[in-house]
This record gives C-alpha cells, sequence and structure tokens, in this order.
C-alpha cells in the first residue's frame, strides 16, 4: 500500500519536471556544476599530492639520508678561499660507526660525488660520478633497462666500469654500442656494464640519484680522483677535501626510522666539531606531505562544496515559484481528499530527482575533466571513490533539505484561500 501511494506521488512529481523541462534542466545545472567541480577539484589535488609524495616514497621510507654540509664558517670568499683547504663532511668511519652502533640498521649505502666532464667521441657531457658500493642499488630502488649494477668483485678487483642513467646513455651512447662501450670519463676510460632508469621527477625534494650519473665503485673513485675536489669559479679557487658527500641508512621497520636517526645524529655529533653533516628522513617529510594532502583536499572541498550550496539555492528558488504557480492546484488536491504528507512527498520527489539526475550527470562531468586534464597536460589527476560517493550523497541531501520548506509551504496552504488564487 505505501509503495502504490509513494510510485503515484513519484509519478505526479516526474510529470510536472516533464511538463516543464527547459527550467528543470537549468535547475539542476546548478547541481551538475557543483558536483562536477567537487570531484575534479578533489582529483587534481588527489593526484598532485600523490605525485608529491610518491617523490618522497621513492627515497624510501626506510632510510635515512645523511648528507655532507659546507659550515656556514666556510662558505667564504676571496683571498681565504686561496690560501685554505676546507675539510669537512662526513667520513668513511662514520659509515663503519652508524653500521655498528644501533641493531635497527640494516644496510649502508657510502657515496662519494664529483662533477666530470665524460668524453664519447666528439660527444661531451657532464656527469655526476657517483663512487658507491653495491648496496646503493639496493636501498636506491631503480630499475635496469640493460646490464648489470656495480657487483662486490667489481670492488675486489679494482675495475673501472661505470652505470649510466638513462638520460646520460641517451645523450652519450646514441647510435653507439651500450653495454661493453667505453667512455672517457674526466681523463680516465671506463667500460660501461648496465643502464639503468632514474628518477625523473622534480621538485624541492632532491633525490639520491639524478638524470645524469654515473656510479663506479668507490675505491676506484678514490684511486683515481682522491679525496679533495678543485673547484675554480670568476677569478678564485675553492680546495675542498670531503671523504663521504653522502650516507644512505637502511632501517629494518618504518616504526624504528626515527629514532635510528636520532641516535645516528647523537653518535655523529660526537665526532663532529661543526655541523658539517644534516641528517634527513623522508618518512617525516612524507607525513607532512600526507597531512598537507588532508588540509588541501579539505580546502578544495570546501570552495568547490560552495557551488553545491548555490545549486541548491537554486532549487529552493525554483520550487517556491513552483509553489506559487500551483497554488490552485495545491487546493484542488486538498479539497479532494489529498492529505499534507502526499503534498510534502510530491514536491520532495520533484527536488531529489532534480538534485539526483543533476548529481548524476555531474558524476560524468567530474570524472571527464580530470581525464582531460591529464590527457592535454600530462598531469596526474586521481578520481577518489570517496569524492563520488561524497558529491551524489551531498546533492541528495542537498535536494531534500532544500526541498523540505518548500513542499512544507505547498503543504501548509489552506485549501479554501488556494482554491480563490488566481
Amino acid at each position: 500500500m505505501r509503495n502504490s501511494k509513494f510510485m503515484r506521488n513519484f509519478k505526479l512529481g516526474l510529470k510536472d519536471l516533464l511538463l516543464h523541462k527547459g527550467r528543470s534542466i537549468l535547475t539542476s545545472l546548478g547541481v551538475v556544476f557543483g558536483v562536477g567541480s567537487v570531484i575534479a577539484m578533489l582529483s587534481v589535488g588527489e593526484g598532485a599530492s600523490e605525485q608529491a609524495m610518491d617523490h618522497i616514497r621513492r627515497l624510501g621510507s626506510n632510510n635515512i639520508l645523511i648528507s655532507s654540509v659546507r659550515p656556514s664558517d666556510d662558505s667564504k670568499s676571496g683571498a681565504e678561499k686561496n690560501t685554505r683547504l676546507n675539510i669537512y663532511g662526513l667520513l668513511y668511519n662514520d659509515e663503519l660507526r652508524i653500521k655498528q652502533s644501533n641493531i635497527h640498521v640494516v644496510q649502508t649505502a657510502p657515496a662519494k660525488i664529483i662533477k666530470k666532464l665524460s668524453r664519447l667521441g666528439e660527444k661531451k657531457l657532464e656527469l655526476r660520478v657517483v663512487g658507491t658500493t653495491p648496496t646503493w642499488f639496493e636501498v636506491v630502488k631503480r630499475p635496469f633497462i640493460v646490464g648489470r649494477q656495480i657487483m662486490q668483485t667489481d670492488l675486489d678487483n679494482h675495475s673501472a666500469v661505470c652505470v649510466l642513467t638513462e638520460h646520460g646513455a641517451r645523450k652519450m651512447l646514441a647510435t653507439e654500442n651500450t653495454i661493453g662501450q667505453t667512455i672517457t670519463i674526466g681523463g680516465d676510460v671506463f667500460e660501461v656494464i648496465g643502464i639503468l632508469s632514474s628518477d625523473e621527477a622534480e621538485g624541492a625534494m632532491q633525490t639520491p640519484d639524478q638524470r645524469t650519473d654515473a656510479y663506479i665503485p668507490i675505491n676506484v673513485c678514490r684511486a683515481v680522483w682522491g679525496e679533495s675536489v678543485f673547484q675554480r669559479s670568476s677569478g678564485s679557487f675553492l680546495l675542498e677535501r670531503v671523504e663521504l658527500h653522502k650516507i644512505i641508512v637502511e632501517v629494518d621497520d618504518m616504526d624504528h626510522v626515527e629514532e635510528t636517526a636520532e641516535s645516528i645524529n647523537a653518535m655523529l655529533s660526537r665526532f663532529h666539531k661543526k655541523e658539517d653533516y644534516h641528517v634527513n628522513i623522508p618518512l617525516t617529510l612524507l607525513r607532512q606531505a600526507e597531512a598537507t594532502k588532508k588540509t588541501f583536499n579539505i580546502v578544495l572541498g570546501s570552495i568547490a562544496g560552495i557551488s553545491l550550496l548555490v545549486g541548491g539555492i537554486g532549487i529552493m528558488n525554483i520550487m517556491l515559484a513552483s509553489v506559487t504557480e500551483r497554488t490552485r492546484e495545491i487546493g484542488v488536491r486538498r479539497a479532494i481528499g489529498a492529505k499534507r504528507s502526499q503534498i510534502i512527498m510530491q514536491f520532495l520527489v520533484e527536488t531529489v530527482v532534480l538534485s539526483g539526475l543533476g548529481g548524476i550527470v555531474g558524476i560524468l562531468v567530474g570524472i571527464s575533466i580530470p581525464w582531460a586534464i591529464t590527457k592535454l597536460t600530462g598531469m596526474p589527476t586521481i578520481v577518489p571513490m570517496y569524492s563520488i560517493v561524497l558529491s551524489l550523497g551531498i546533492s541528495m541531501t542537498i535536494g531534500i533539505v532544500f526541498g523540505i520548506y518548500p513542499a512544507m509551504r505547498a503543504a501548509n496552504l489552506d485549501p479554501i484561500e488556494a482554491l480563490r488564487h488566481e
């Protein structure tokens, strides 16, 4: 019985909407654009946030990055640069102490970094030479395109081998053989044994690897170029001695990362009289990025939600106008026995249908906009399922909330006064 009454009220409401198709479509457009903008803005925000967090995850959630930093009192120029050898940064013994001092440390990857000009025939490219050990490729996980990584036997045999990143390989080895090719780096000949895909993401957070890296055994790097680096610029020169430029520490569990970092920092501070190193925790950055992402989504969702509110006000406005137009019809229905609940249901059905259909079309619009943005600009977008459910739920709620007042106003009309209305 109740179902038949509901269906009758539903048909009456739908019939009136179809009698005013143009007005119904225009009324629902507010909801369409509101729902579409909520989904689109959350998708763009989700994509941008996820890209930033993925960039941080590539650093390794279980990793601790320790870098050599030139102390502020060494950042001097002029004559003092010409008369002084700057010695600072991480030491080889620091890596040994880190491995021995904490039970949560799984492995470490030391890195000695020098920029050198590479040559192959007429081709030239400045490479960032990274002297390291096989553990680098375990803590900085990047897929190999071809070939192999540096192995312990390469260190034992002092082999002059190198692994290039894809970008550098394309610049240097285009139209040439790849694996087994020899290139000159800083005046010394190295054999290319592998090509690896590097992190191409750009941003404020610098990843351990770069687009023009050449990885060689760390003992070969020390033997060929020593510990001191000579730099010349603007008529002045600087001689620096840095044993290790970077140490990446892998921790056994993500829950132990922060306490291990504090322990390492405390240990290093005992052996370094000046602040010539920096401890960086990608996990902390990841948590900050996640918190920022939540705030970002709330702000974007709130801004887009305003358009949904405007759409709801538009529905209320049209329904109030509809009540005025149909005052006589309402009086007739009340006079022949229609209950107030039936009048309320009829008008509520109309508003819910308007907002519901607007919500469905808005979902299609909201999904299409991020897809178009990705296709046209290459910017990653992610349509979260919660945005679809949330937008549709809000649109239906708006239909009910903003439809109650016009429905109550229609139901409370005096039948006699309504019949006299022209």
